[in-house]
């Protein structure tokens, strides 16, 4: 019986390929991954950048007032001692009350030196009666942290107070922002105009939630352009950091709308 050949297997000289294929499109993958990296949206980036930095290092900018320089952002997290105005709107602490129309402006200074007595004896508030109304001066350390503008526990409940004063009269309450001339430079405040801006619009907007008319309120920021006291000194920048609220003189509420009209 004949023997039959063995057939020798047939060697693949071309296995090398497929290890060459693989590291071509390894490769391939790398570059597009480099160019991708290369090509960045300036614009997308700036704007990841700041998010990252208002999430990660902005104290808050929203019981928040309405910030100038800061996006609006989505509820957060409350830090420290600060609270959420629906907090504020439902928390049932005393206060003076006054009543409806025809109280005088000094029967409201009465109330609300009642109100801030304590706030008053520590000397961060202080009520004085003017040709322009009843001015309240209030040192921004009593209502804000530094270099921000969310007001804390303590403000919101004084303030909260204020309100329930303020809502009954028919009188315009203008709300001005001060700073000292230290420069501040921050993703949310550029300068310190936007941060007396945005504190001043944070009273007015807690005002507002708490039911006092927005068409009574103007808020106003100074910036460091009407300093009370020397910034050469701590104390003096402490005395210029501060709130106004001017309930205005019934005199004051009609000139002002006229003046208004003859600028047009």
């Amino acid at each position: 019986m004949a023997r039959r050949k063995r057939h020798e297997e047939h060697e693949n000289h071309e296995r090398w390929l497929v290890s060459y294929a693989d590291f071509i499109t390894l490769l391939f993958a790398f570059f597009v991954v480099m160019y991708a990296v290369s090509s960045v949206n300036e614009g997308k980036y700036r704007v990841l950048s700041n998010t990252l930095t208002d999430a990660f290092l902005t104290q808050a900018q929203t019981l928040d007032p309405i910030q100038i320089g800061d996006p609006v952002r989505s509820p957060e997290p409350m830090m420290g001692n600060e609270v959420s105005i629906e907090e504020a709107s439902t928390d049932n602490l005393s206060s003076s009350e006054v009543g409806g129309d025809g109280v005088s402006l000094d029967q409201v200074a009465e109330s609300l030196r009642r109100s801030l007595g304590g706030f008053v004896d520590q000397d961060l508030v202080s009520i004085t009666q003017t040709e322009r109304g009843i001015e309240v001066e209030m040192k921004s350390k009593m209502l804000f942290k530094s270099g921000s503008a969310r007001l804390s526990a303590s403000a919101v409940r004084a303030l909260r107070d204020v309100s329930k004063i303020i809502k009954p009269i028919g009188n315009q309450v203008h709300v001005e922002g001060h700073t000292d001339n230290v420069p501040i430079q921050t993703t949310a405040f550029p300068s310190n105009w936007e941060l007396a801006a945005a504190r001043a619009a944070s009273v007015v907007h807690l005002f507002t939630r708490l039911g006092v008319d927005p068409r009574r309120l103007v808020s106003i920021g100074y910036g460091e352009y009407r300093p009370i006291a020397d910034n050469e000194s701590d104390e003096g920048r402490q005395r210029n950091r501060r709130v106004a609220l001017i309930i205005m003189a019934s005199q004051h509420d009609r000139e002002i709308p006229s003046l208004v009209r003859g600028s047009l």
